[in-house]
């Protein structure tokens, strides 16, 4: 499996508020932006899996859904966490 659970938490610590804190938006953006990179490699060598282009496809418009979110709630954060993963809109 490609994301354990200690890189998951990883993920939380280094972008949420602690490693336990998995709701906050900063932490499921970083996690769903590592989650779309894996998949972006994955769909490079397999270009007729068509499941898994789905599911990218799905996981982007969530990780959008909640930068919007962000963006409406705190531009400070949603600026912060665009540079940190270096996103462009």
């Amino acid at each position: 499996m490609y994301l354990t659970k200690e890189k998951k938490e990883e993920i939380f610590e280094k972008h949420g508020n602690g490693k336990n804190d998995t709701g906050s938006a900063e932490g499921q953006i970083a996690l769903f932006t590592h989650r779309i990179a894996h998949l972006s490699e994955h769909l490079k060598k397999n270009r007729k899996d068509y499941n898994s282009e789905r599911s990218l496809v799905r996981l982007v418009g969530k990780r959008r859904s909640l930068l919007d979110y962000l963006m409406k709630k705190d531009i400070m954060r949603y600026r912060a966490i665009v540079k940190e993963l270096g996103l462009r809109k």
